[in-house]
């Protein structure tokens, strides 16, 4: 199955200038974001080898992953936000905290307009996350 067999698409955009480690950090956190939103109805099968070890399940659909500058990834979320689309944040100040806690209080010390978002991920209906998306390429 590709993307377009999917009634939502999952997205990540990260930030263009971040190191090689933040952004795999980034993706990360932002993907379990995006799997804790979806529900059970997201997450697949274990997988099993020709062994019968069984490994965890994964999400069922692809998650595209780009890249964009900071004033681009704003943009993004000003339009999830009038879509009424929840995304899932990374910023800045998360790369110095230690724990979910302070990842929490960290974004809950900065009004909306001062965030300093290095990573949205999202997981919505095809059109929303089109236009969210609109302008922004692929990571390469």
């Amino acid at each position: 199955m590709g993307v377009t067999d999917f009634d939502t698409k999952a997205a990540i955009v990260v930030r263009d200038d971040l190191a090689v480690w933040q952004r795999l950090n980034v993706t990360a956190f932002l993907t379990s974001g995006i799997v804790a939103a979806a529900g059970a109805g997201a997450i697949g099968d274990p997988y099993l080898d020709a062994d019968d070890r069984e490994y965890l399940p994964l999400l069922v659909q692809p998650v595209l992953i780009f890249e964009t500058d900071a004033q681009r990834l704003r943009t993004l979320l000003e339009r999830a936000e009038r879509r009424e689309v929840r995304v899932a944040l990374y910023t800045s100040e998360m790369f110095s905290t230690g724990n979910d806690s302070d990842n929490r209080a960290a974004v809950r010390a900065v009004p909306t307009a001062d965030l300093d978002v290095v990573g949205l991920g999202l997981r919505a209906p095809h059109r929303d996350a089109d236009a969210i998306l609109r302008g922004v390429s692929r990571h390469g």
